[in-house]
């Protein structure tokens, strides 16, 4: 591995004009990366952050992008079992769970979400763990224990992370083998008779290599309560192992890492009803399970006996060749699952709506990429990226079958199932060109392709539909910031942020199954300042922005089917315009109390948002028969608060047994809805024939949330032990109760349906690390 000076220096040269030669390579992409960073102890000051938002190792206050470097201690702090507990932390962010699918979370940043589990749709905001994007949903809801930082980029992140990020990235960066002996254990237990325990050693030779080796187990019995069962409702259990092996020849420039990981979960999936007397289904169940609230009856469920398995192994591969002038990096990542699912989705104790899911997704990433300084002042990241994914989906329905114990795969004859496969490659390039005194120019931009193929068929039926299609799209970047001094930096940018099109995954007809929908684009404008006061002590960070969103993508029930209507996933021209401002910052009164705050404010509306309709009443006109124009540009966006807050201190008392550390955080979320549905329409609906637009006017209210003003707290007592550490702590989450939904939806008239924020949980750790 070792080369001399001239050798690193004549390859180096070779492969930069190789690849600045390379058409298409003005752009950057995929997965940051923490190797990429310099450890924190290597900065000259202790209260700089390091993030590798863009491939560098910069301070968050170099940084020229909006960004969020989260604490992994708060999540700690909080015995939080996953990442959820970020929400409000981070300007704009919301991440909430959806039981549909295992490990699923709806995340949206600055208003850009879609919550859909379908494996053959993308999300819009990207979840990267040690280089390696997720995916689909499924998957992005990661476990929260052993992370070294979280870092929150907001806006479209095309030209750094690839497509599908049009909303912002959530860079997940676990921590290394130490290659020293040595370990951490600790046990949970708390509300809901939930525990956990968790466990890391550590071992090598101090030098050349080392190896870490994990165990997590968590389990919970819910905080539903079944009212026909009277039982706790909601049980999951999950448990996370894996290993990871870090080699770093001494003098040799190079480095890999190897992490092979399992998790395999089991949960109960249930939902709260919100049916009410306008939908059918409310004849058919029980007076007291018709007619429910959205916010405290949400805890009371009436569901048939229900089950989930998820497994989910994965590895991933880095590794980096420093070559001097010259860094070279290589990321390979590889994940498969496998689900088993029922649910009854109409949350009633009569068996109407119950469905039984079973699927398979594999995916399979590689990047390369090189870095350096062309020379004094420009330095650059240039490479190549590709990701192939498949997966299989087959759903048994048991629809009206008012019988519980005849199973969804002996009642539904005629399944459905979805065969689909990506194929996406790209080139990207991203530059800095310090062209004067205290000025700098950010450019670049990336070329992605990508194939989608869907093949959609039922049992007796056979093939209804296959499609085949290519997207291709260049994402472009350029920002300009300017530093007077030390303390301050202002930047400008705009950036083109892309999302793949693809197939409908619940397509009931040929003609429907074998349609493409179109890929959305986001044009993102955003103007920022940052200053630092007071030796750093102070750090505060603002940005305001403009999102012109175009060709949104969005779910729409029109007829067809066995089932007489299916949904169908489809364009709007008209798009959306998103605008708001941000605030984030930190701080330090003593080196033993620190404060951290964000704000934002974000103002959200459709523009011109009509499309084809199901109903029975309509006539022939220009959506067709069956259809009508349904005119949705009055209701919310999805996901889309106008306003978000928080507040956290932590402060740290030394004592003579070690130290106390206590901490308090205020998240506030304005309410959010969380489905385009319909509240009511004008002109009603009539039997006469309609041809004319009906206008939407607004969304249905039981998909909004409540005002949410969570509250946490934890107090820790850290106690030394000769080289060795313990540490009990009391935590308590969402202090004030809040109740409401963080998942809601109306199915076409038919029932509806919700999922439960957590409501007010608390409990104690006992941990030791050595």
């Amino acid at each position: 591995m070792m080369a001399s000076a001239h050798v690193r220096g004549a390859w180096s040269a070779t492969l930069i004009k190789l690849a600045l030669g390379t058409s298409a390579l003005t752009c950057v992409s995929a997965p940051a990366f923490a190797q990429d960073a310099a450890p924190a102890a290597t900065a000259v000051d202790p209260n700089e952050i390091i993030v590798s938002a863009r491939r560098r190792s910069e301070t968050l206050q170099e940084t020229p992008v909006a960004i969020t470097a989260i604490n992994a201690a708060m999540l700690e702090n909080k015995a939080s079992a996953n990442i959820g507990d970020l929400q409000g932390a981070a300007p704009g962010l919301l991440i909430t769970q959806q039981n549909s699918g295992a490990q699923a979370a709806n995340i949206s940043i600055r208003g850009l979400t879609y919550a859909d589990i379908e494996k053959s749709q993308t999300p819009t905001v990207g979840v990267v763990v040690d280089g390696v994007t997720i995916g689909t949903n499924t998957g992005q809801l990661q476990d929260a224990f052993d992370i070294a930082q979280i870092e929150v980029l907001r806006g479209p992140q095309g030209t750094l992370f690839g497509a599908n990020t049009i909303g912002g990235v959530i860079n997940i960066t676990r921590t290394k083998p130490t290659m020293e002996p040595g370990g951490k254990a600790e046990f949970t237990y708390g509300r809901w008779n939930t525990w956990a325990g968790k466990a890391i050693l550590n071992y090598g030779d101090g030098e050349t290599w080392g190896v870490k080796a994990w165990y997590f187990h968590n389990e919970s019995d819910g905080f539903y309560r079944n009212a026909i069962r009277n039982t706790r409702a909601g049980g999951s259990k999950a448990d996370s192992y894996g290993g990871s092996l870090l080699f770093e020849p001494a003098g040799s420039g190079f480095d890999a890492q190897l992490t092979v990981e399992n998790v395999e979960q089991s949960f109960e999936p249930v939902v709260s009803n919100l049916t009410n007397s306008t939908e059918l289904f409310c004849g058919l169940i029980a007076a007291n399970e018709c007619g429910r609230n959205n916010t405290t009856d949400l805890y009371t469920v009436f569901t048939l006996p229900a089950k989930s398995t998820y497994k989910a192994p994965n590895a991933t591969l880095q590794m980096n060749y420093d070559l001097g002038d010259i860094k070279l990096s290589s990321i390979t990542g590889w994940r498969h699952s496998k689900e088993a699912q029922t649910q009854d989705f109409d949350g009633s104790s009569s068996d109407l709506y119950y469905v039984d899911r079973r699927q398979k997704y594999t995916q399979w990433s590689q990047e390369l990429r090189a870095a350096g300084n062309l020379f004094t002042g420009f330095d650059y990241v240039v490479g190549g990226y590709y990701f192939h994914s498949k997966y299989s989906l087959t759903q048994w329905t048991r629809f009206f079958g008012f019988d519980p114990s005849v199973s969804p795969m002996e009642f539904d004859q005629n399944p459905q199932t979805n065969l689909g496969k990506t194929t996406s490659y790209a080139f990207f390039g991203d530059f800095n060109w310090a062209f004067a005194d205290k000025w700098r120019l950010s450019f670049g931009g990336r070329w992605s392709h990508d194939n989608k193929k869907l093949t959609n068929r039922f049992a007796q039926a056979g093939l209804i539909g296959s499609g085949d299609a290519n997207f291709t799209k260049f994402t472009p970047k350029i920002g300009i910031d300017y530093r007077p001094s030390s303390d301050v930096m202002l930047y400008a940018s705009w950036s083109r942020g892309y999302r793949s099109g693809g197939f409908s995954p619940r397509a009931a007809t040929a003609a429907t199954a074998s349609t493409p929908f179109q890929p959305e684009t986001v044009d993102a404008y955003e103007i920022g300042a940052k200053f630092s006061a007071f030796d750093r002590k102070l750090e505060l960070n603002f940005a305001g922005y403009y999102s012109d969103y175009k060709d949104m993508q969005q779910n729409l029930t029109v007829p067809g089917g066995p089932l007489g209507n299916q949904t169908i996933t489809g364009n709007v021209p008209g798009g959306a315009s998103i605008k708001g401002i941000e605030m984030d910052g930190t701080l330090r009164i003593t080196p033993f109390f620190r404060i951290t705050t964000s704000a934002a404010y974000m103002k959200s509306h459709f523009r011109n948002f009509i499309t084809c309709g199901a109903t029975a009443n309509a006539a022939s006109n220009a959506c067709g028969a069956g259809l009508v124009p349904f005119d949705y540009s009055a209701n919310n966006l999805i996901y889309a608060p106008k306003f978000t807050a928080s507040l956290g201190a932590e402060y740290e008392v030394p004592t003579s047994f070690g130290k106390i550390v206590a901490t308090g955080g205020w998240r506030h979320i304005s309410p959010y809805d969380e489905q385009i549905s319909q509240d009511s329409l004008t002109p009603l609906l009539n039997g006469a024939g309609q041809t004319t637009a009906v206008t939407v006017n607004g969304n249905d209210a039981r998909v909004r949330t409540t005002t949410q003003d969570l509250l946490d707290a934890s107090l820790t007592f850290n106690f030394d032990v000769g080289d060795k550490e313990a540490y009990f702590r009391f935590f308590g989450r969402n202090l004030a109760n809040e109740k409401t939904t963080t998942h809601a939806f109306t199915v076409a008239g038919l029932f509806s349906f919700g999922m439960a924020l957590e409501p007010r949980t608390y409990g104690a750790t006992v941990g030791v690390k050595f």
